[in-house]
């Protein structure tokens, strides 16, 4: 299987469709783009007629503010989907911008590959509105866990919530997180060297240890049982 074939198979938008169907009826329909890091895909206001699946890199959504700052929304790697959450509005306009985080590769598919039919047999299609059905729906949850986390006033509070649900999500104390310490800083809305400084205290006072993306949690008292369960 080769490499866009590969991406496509790990692809949740395109999950229980059988190789064949996926190279003989989607990948002949998708358009090979890459990107230089910074790139803008999408900008606030954009009409979006297309989806597109990263094969290679990094895309970063992303609320820009008028003086400056931001705010990070989503990180997504290979096998992620960009833009299905948006040719699913009335408008399809954007709200936020879609950057590359660094060199970017994304099969890229007109939307009415999903919207219309007749583009795909309707087999495929139904199980293509399944999975998308079932990814908005996550997006929406993850929406929500992340206005719990940006609810905790102190900074230490929203890391702690912020971990627990990332361990109670894997089953396990010691997990990797998809963002680096830049972009935690930016979905936490807190300065990056305030993180970094409030990262090395929790690891001296036994709560946490980790090394760049990788944490262990060691103790988070009451917030670990309060926020247990949450997937």
């Amino acid at each position: 299987m080769d490499a866009p074939l590969t991406a496509l198979s790990r692809c949740r938008l395109l999950q229980n469709l059988p190789p064949e169907i996926l190279e003989r009826e989607v990948l002949p329909r998708g358009k090979f783009r890459e990107f230089e890091r910074q790139a803008v895909l999408i900008a606030p206001g954009d009409r979006v007629d297309w989806f597109a699946v990263v094969l290679g890199g990094k895309a970063r959504i992303s609320q820009i503010f008028s003086d400056g700052t931001s705010s990070l929304m989503d990180a997504l790697g290979p096998g992620h989907t960009l833009g299905t959450d948006l040719i699913c509005t009335r408008s399809r306009r954007s709200p936020y911008y879609a950057m590359a985080a660094d060199r970017l590769q994304l099969l890229q598919f007109p939307g009415a590959l999903l919207l219309d039919p007749g583009k795909l047999p309707e087999e495929t299609r139904t199980v293509l509105w399944r999975n998308l059905l079932a990814i908005l729906s996550d997006d929406s949850l993850r929406k929500h866990y992340r206005l719990a986390i940006l609810a905790q006033r102190g900074l230490r509070d929203r890391v702690l919530v912020y971990l627990t649900m990332q361990a109670e999500r894997r089953g396990t104390h010691t997990f990797r997180i998809p963002f680096s310490r830049e972009e935690l800083a930016a979905f936490l809305c807190v300065n990056r060297s305030a993180l970094s400084h409030e990262l090395s205290r929790m690891e001296e006072e036994g709560l946490i240890r980790f090394r760049k993306n990788e944490f262990t949690l060691l103790s988070a008292g009451e917030k670990r049982s309060a926020w247990s369960g949450l997937e």
